[in-house]
């Protein structure tokens, strides 16, 4: 902040005190104006220096150390899981929902987990197959579409051996191991499956 002085070259203008402040006069001169050496005032230096700190925890957190997760996927994370708690209250769920749902690291982490403990005998450790077929491939024996992956879970296929999952893991848990399986199926998602802006309204 400076406050100007005009130094006048007309002798009968008076010239204003030499020093009306405390503050001493700057070196320079431009047109005969001189400036004084004022100090900023302390509340705009605080905010100067407190948003120069603010802006580096900021950036720390967020982008550097990935601390705390950025608001714009906190939001996708949260829609997510309002996505989930919908189908599960519902009772219905899409095929682009269940893609969605493959997206989300926590719904895939949950699967991954469930999937070590009851799945991993027949399908592998990987999904590449033991007693059972493969769980990475274009063509399913059973259908490979979301929904039918869940129904194949959910009911088993006795015949061959896969036991009815319905009512051992029920249909949050059954849905989280759909939602790991599909996450390394990403190559099968049709191109315009995309996360559905609203509550489930149909279902397959």
């Amino acid at each position: 902040m400076a406050i100007l002085q005009t130094m006048s070259d007309d002798p009968n203008t008076p010239n204003p005190p030499e020093s009306p402040f405390d503050d001493d006069l700057r070196p320079h001169s431009f047109d005969g104006i001189q400036e004084y050496d004022k100090r900023l005032p302390n509340w705009w230096l605080f905010t100067l220096y407190g948003s120069i700190i603010f802006s580096f925890g900021y950036w720390s957190l967020y982008h550097h150390w990935h601390i705390a997760r950025e608001p714009g996927e906190a939001v996708v994370a949260e829609m997510q899981e309002n996505q989930l708690a919908e189908a599960q209250n519902s009772g219905v769920i899409t095929d682009d929902q269940m893609w969605s749902l493959s997206k989300d690291a926590t719904t895939v982490d949950e699967g991954r987990t469930i999937f070590s403990t009851t799945c991993v005998p027949c399908h592998g450790d990987h999904l590449q197959g033991k007693i059972g077929p493969t769980l990475i491939k274009d063509k399913w024996l059973h259908g490979g579409k979301p929904t039918e992956i869940i129904h194949t879970i959910t009911n088993g296929v006795p015949p061959k051996g896969m036991p009815t999952w319905g009512p051992v893991l029920g249909r949050e848990r059954i849905m989280q191991v759909a939602a790991f399986i599909l996450s390394l199926n990403h190559f099968r998602e049709p191109a315009a499956a995309s996360p559905p802006p609203g509550p489930i309204t149909a279902a397959n």
